[in-house]
Formats: C-alpha cells, sequence, structure tokens
C-alpha cells in the first residue's frame, strides 16, 4: 500500500502553506496557538470565516454545487493537518458543520437557496437548541411545544447550554409539534430567527469563567412552517441526520497530534525525562494516529455521499476522552505553573467575568504554561456534550453489537 502523497497532494499541501503564511495575521496565530476552548473568540472566528469565505475555503466538506470545495478526502486530511500546524482559529461549527449538511440533505431548495448562501458568507450566525433542562442526554423527552397557527407555529419553551447563543441571529430547534406515545415522534426540526419577539437569552459562566453557553426562552414565538425542516413530525430523523455530522463528521487526529507535538515541547523545557511520563505520552500518540485512520475511512464515506453512522459516535466517544488525556498530561507537565487561573493571558471561547489584567499585571510562568489550567476545565466537557459517551456506548452497543 502506497501511503505517500501524490504529485497533486504536494502541491495542494504546498498551495494551502502559502495560503496560511500570507494570511493567517499574528494576532490569529495567537488566538489559535492559545485557544482553551473549542470555540474562539467571535470576533476571531468572524475575521478567520471572512478571509475563508474570500478565498473559497469556507466549507471544505460542502459539495462544490452548494459553494463548498469540492476537495477530495486526502485534501481535506491535508487542509485540516496544516491548519492544525500553522495554529488557525476553528470556525463556529454550528451553521457550516451541522445545520449547513442538514439543509443540503434534508431542505427544501428554497431553503437551501435561501440560507446556504448567507451561512457561507457569515451573514448569518448560527446556533443550535437541543438540549433542555432535564432533556439533555434523553433528548426525546424535550418538552418545547410548537403549536399549530395555520402557516405558523407558536413556539413556547425553555432551551440551555447553547452556544453562542447571545451572538447567533439564526437557532436551529428541535421542537414538539405533537405528543406521541413514543417519544421520538412528534418532534420537528425548526428554524428560528432570534430576533423574533419572543425570544431571551441568559448567560450561563462556566467553571473556566468563560460566558459562551446560554439558556434561551421562546414565548409565543411565531414561526413560519416554511421553517420546517423535512416532515413536520419527523424531525427526530433529521436531528439524528445532524448528529452523525456532529459527532464523527471532522478530523481531530491533526490537532490532537499538534497539542502531542507542544506537550513534548513543554516536557522538554521542564527537563522531565520520567520513563512512566514519556509511557503516557507515547500511549496517547498511538491511541490517536489509531483514530486518524478511523477519521480516513470515514471522510472517505463522506465524500461518497454516505453517512458516517454509528462510526461517528466511537470517533466522538474516543476523540473527548483523548483530548481530556491531552490536557491531563499538560497539566502533569507543566507542574506548579497550572496553579495560577489566568484566561486573561489566553484565548479563550468568550468573555471571562472577573478574569481582567490588572493594570501592569504580567501572567505568571512561562508562556507554554498559561492556556493549560483553563483548557483543562474547559474540556470536562467533552465528554457530556453532543451526546455523553455513555449515550455512544449505548448506540454502539444497539447499532454494532445488537444488543
Amino acid at each position: 500500500m502506497d501511503l505517500s502523497w501524490s504529485a497533486e497532494d504536494v502541491a495542494f499541501r504546498d498551495e494551502v502553506r502559502a495560503f496560511l503564511d500570507k494570511e493567517l495575521t499574528p494576532d490569529l496565530r495567537r488566538a489559535g496557538k492559545s485557544l482553551t476552548s473549542v470555540y474562539a473568540d467571535y470576533d476571531v472566528t468572524m475575521k478567520w470565516h471572512r478571509i475563508l469565505y474570500e478565498k473559497g475555503w469556507v466549507a471544505p466538506a460542502w459539495p462544490k454545487d452548494y459553494g463548498g470545495t469540492g476537495w477530495s478526502v486526502v485534501q481535506r486530511y491535508i487542509w485540516a493537518s496544516e491548519t492544525a500546524e500553522a495554529g488557525a482559529p476553528p470556525l463556529s461549527p454550528m451553521g457550516l458543520g451541522m445545520c449547513g449538511p442538514v439543509l443540503i440533505g434534508h431542505g427544501t431548495a428554497e431553503q437551501k437557496a435561501h440560507y446556504l448562501p448567507r451561512m457561507l458568507s457569515g451573514e448569518d450566525f448560527w446556533c443550535q437548541g437541543y438540549s433542555e433542562p432535564g432533556s439533555g442526554s434523553d433528548l426525546a423527552s424535550l418538552q418545547m411545544s410548537a403549536r399549530d397557527e395555520g402557516d405558523h407555529f407558536v413556539c413556547n419553551g425553555h432551551k440551555i447550554w447553547t452556544t453562542h447563543a447571545h451572538l447567533a441571529n439564526w437557532i436551529f430547534c428541535l421542537v414538539r409539534t405533537s405528543k406521541e406515545k413514543i417519544p421520538q415522534l412528534g418532534i420537528t426540526f425548526l428554524l428560528i430567527d432570534m430576533t423574533s419577539p419572543g425570544v431571551t437569552v441568559k448567560p450561563i459562566v462556566f467553571a473556566s469563567g468563560e460566558a459562551v453557553q446560554n439558556e434561551v426562552f421562546f414565548t409565543d414565538v411565531k414561526v413560519p412552517k416554511a421553517n420546517a425542516v423535512g416532515k413536520i413530525g419527523d424531525g427526530w430523523t433529521v436531528a439524528k441526520y445532524l448528529m452523525l455530522f456532529e459527532r464523527g463528521g471532522g478530523t481531530s487526529a491533526p490537532s490532537h497530534r499538534v497539542r502531542l507535538k507542544r506537550i513534548r515541547e513543554i516536557a522538554r523545557a521542564e527537563g522531565i525525562d520520567d520513563p512512566e511520563f514519556q509511557a503516557k505520552i507515547a500511549d496517547a500518540a498511538i491511541q490517536v494516529e489509531a483514530m486518524g485512520a478511523v477519521e480516513l475511512r470515514t471522510m472517505s464515506a463522506l465524500s461518497s455521499g454516505q453517512a458516517p453512522g454509528p462510526e461517528s459516535s466511537m470517533l466522538k466517544m474516543v476523540s473527548t476522552d483523548l483530548s481530556q488525556r491531552l490536557t491531563e498530561l499538560a497539566l502533569e507537565a507543566v507542574g506548579y505553573y497550572a496553579a495560577p487561573f489566568q484566561p486573561f493571558a489566553v484565548s479563550p471561547g468568550g468573555p471571562t467575568p472577573g478574569f481582567h489584567r490588572l493594570h501592569n499585571q504580567e501572567p505568571v510562568g512561562p508562556e507554554y504554561s498559561w492556556p493549560v489550567t483553563a483548557k483543562y476545565l474547559n474540556d470536562r466537557a467533552g465528554s457530556i456534550y453532543a451526546g455523553t459517551n455513555e449515550v455512544q456506548r449505548n448506540i454502539l452497543a444497539k447499532a454494532v453489537l445488537g444488543l
């Protein structure tokens, strides 16, 4: 088996590197490399989004007919690897990575024509309305109602853990349009304008100090029926399709490799030559490479029009476990430099109320230690969001093992 890049692949890699060298400004690189969340700050996100949009590279996984790049699996993998190595900040996944693919797969021609170009340009910034108080892992128990009023729905309910709802102008929601004996029935996938009367957003502050998550309240919010994606009452089918992309439609291995590389650099700077620590690094590296092989296989399936399938649950579970393990290794490597909590020195995913740089205050410790503690705290949510790891194991047990 020939695993080397072709001449065309090498030329594409060189094109990507030249583009990143030119367009990744020092502030964008600094934000990407000092990121402590899975999300970048909104201003950073949109600056990078606009650059990629102008280049035509803002949606690598979308079909070319809808404004995507039309890249091959190899090209998308090269892109993920090179942007991770260069320290490019991430884009928000809610529109481009979740709602966009759903509209391409389940939306009407009118919905595609209206929403997809606005996602690409960044004119519309999306958030996800799934979880509710009491309906997180058991999502089918959701209670937000959408009452049929002829040509529109009237929505009432409460969503929680809604990332960037305070910034988004659109939200895709799961709502209950009827009550059935089977809870997965009677749910509709609905697109809601966040500027509609009756929508209220309340921030939630994380243990990491970041205010990225929100509660969203809907009080008699009118939504046109034309905003339903898929059949009314069959939103669970649409939601499952979306979650395949949310959990396993991308590549995490390249960024994990870069993080491992930085942990090794920290270990050298700290003079760590403990064989036990080196064994932990080696074990993590093996797991990253194994995950990377599965990601390539999944990307190949996506490129031929297939959905990721149950492998998405496996990738979500393995990737978040590995990410948390890497934060623990980084914490171990920096030692007592992890004690000061100083998010003002790094790039959180949003504002950190109460943690601001004081006059003439300089961060404590070497620069490589600054993001470690905040990243560790933020990453604790990884095995919970997008379906807990326990839920993923149940999916695999049912779909793969037939239990």
